[in-house]
């Protein structure tokens, strides 16, 4: 089944996403937004932002796309690991049982603004718009580069759906925190 120009699939994955984050998370106080399970453990508020951080990553590769301007480079053409590291992303995406490290410009910082979920919910507004923007853009011939991990490449479906995937995975985290004893009532 090809995936390719599902835009409407991939933009009402993130609406479904920003009204789980809306109901689950809305009406937090900062103090329930920035509260840690552990200290080696993120927050609410520090899942959200690493969200924006890392989805914004992938802006350029979006703008550049929609001009009309960006071509696959010799690696993107011709990797071999692109099919394999896209369905392998996803993958472990999918899986919450390994703790990944994320790398440093994708850590959040310890305190965060009381106001993320409404900037989590306009940054997935946003990035529905740049889904938007690369609509007629042939979504399986493109192939990125990982903005975090400069090996890895995938189709820019895949790609979309690790963003998904990605969302999700830090929900989830971020509802665990939520049941976790001590969270502040």
């Amino acid at each position: 089944m090809s995936m390719s120009h599902d835009v409407g699939g991939i933009i009402s994955k993130l609406q479904k996403i920003d009204a789980e984050v809306r109901e689950s998370f809305g009406s937090l106080s900062p103090e329930q937004i920035n509260w840690r399970p552990s200290p080696d453990s993120w927050s609410i508020g520090q899942c959200l932002d690493h969200l924006i951080k890392s989805n914004e990553g992938f802006y350029g590769e979006f703008d550049k796309l929609a001009a009309g301007t960006r071509k696959n480079s010799f690696w993107e053409t011709w990797s071999p690991l692109s099919k394999f590291a896209g369905s392998f992303l996803v993958k472990s995406l999918k899986a919450d049982d390994k703790k990944v490290k994320t790398i440093p410009t994708m850590t959040p910082p310890s305190e965060i603004d009381a106001g993320i979920v409404d900037n989590f919910i306009r940054h997935n507004d946003e990035l529905a718009g740049k889904v938007r923007s690369v609509a007629n853009v042939d979504w399986q011939k493109t192939v990125v580069t990982s903005p975090f991990f400069g090996l890895m490449t995938y189709q820019l479906d895949t790609g979309l759906a690790a963003i998904i995937e990605h969302e999700k995975r830090h929900l989830r985290q971020a509802k665990r925190v939520l049941e976790t004893d001590g969270f502040p009532r």
